[in-house]
């Protein structure tokens, strides 16, 4: 068995809410560069160059990448030889996540009460955290702030398990037309397939964690992944909405077995600053 301290993921836990609200990953980064080398329209590319810059800036400056630094968001896998000392985990992430919101230039976006009370919690608390046990004797944490305007355009349906793949990828493609610029786009598109009503949900924001450089592991899947995307882009509503080649960076797919009545998928919509970023201890 291995011991991890309170301590040491209040603190591992305060640098990643400061360095993910502030560096743009290199994958997403490179993504948006090939996107403005490839992209025909001019108001497009000067979009496309206005976002590469604002990544640059954030970075020097020590600044958010977006205003919206987003609800807070966990993905946390603990070893199951892994035992967690001198407190309780989740309290020790609230505050470390409390710290970094109050102590920087980050907004607030939490309300106490999601209709009657919707008055602010002015630290940005509480979490969402969502735990799975592993084997080992690590933990990996990441974090994935999310903001609202993407995130109001996510959508989730119960399918009639005899729909086909164009059933689904006409409902994927659909979702992000009617979003239209609402969610920011370039867009990461996170799908779930299987599982339940409320699994199929979680999988699409899960799938958001991978790498938007990754191919899926199954070939089946992975030419999904790219139809999707090249039709997403055919759209036409490019960057913020006002038309160009590049509406979605990627789209990434997770799938679970699910009831041989039932066929859910969601699609998890994310924005150009898709700040995803981890933490091993």
């Amino acid at each position: 068995m291995r011991k991890i301290s309170t301590h040491q993921i209040q603190e591992a836990v305060r640098k990643l809410c400061l360095d993910t609200n502030i560096n743009l990953n290199p994958d997403v980064i490179n993504a948006l560069k090939y996107s403005y080398e490839m992209e025909q329209q001019p108001i497009a590319k000067d979009i496309l160059k206005t976002i590469i810059s604002n990544a640059d800036i954030a970075a020097a400056r020590g600044k958010p990448l977006c205003q919206d630094t987003g609800i807070g968001i966990f993905f946390i896998n603990i070893g199951q030889e892994v035992i967690i000392t001198d407190g309780d985990i989740t309290e020790c992430i609230s505050k470390a996540m409390s710290e970094v919101y109050t102590q920087q230039p980050f907004r607030f976006s939490i309300v106490k009460d999601p209709l009657f009370n919707r008055v602010n919690t002015n630290n940005n608390l509480p979490p969402l955290i969502h735990w799975e046990i592993v084997s080992g004797d690590s933990m990996e944490i990441f974090f994935l702030p999310k903001g609202g305007g993407a995130e109001n355009m996510s959508r989730v349906h119960m399918f009639n398990p005899l729909s086909s793949i164009d059933d689904i990828k006409n409902f994927v493609v659909e979702t992000v037309r009617v979003a239209g610029g609402k969610p920011c786009p370039p867009l990461i598109i996170g799908i779930g397939i299987g599982g339940s009503f409320d699994y199929a949900p979680l999988l699409a924001k899960k799938s958001l964690l991978i790498s938007i450089s990754k191919c899926n592991k199954d070939d089946k899947w992975a030419e999904v992944e790219h139809d999707l995307l090249t039709q997403i882009n055919n759209l036409g509503i490019g960057p913020m909405g006002l038309g160009g080649n590049t509406t979605a960076l990627s789209v990434k797919i997770l799938t679970s077995p699910c009831h041989i009545a039932s066929l859910p998928v969601a699609v998890n919509i994310q924005c150009h600053s898709h700040r995803v970023n981890k933490v091993l201890l």
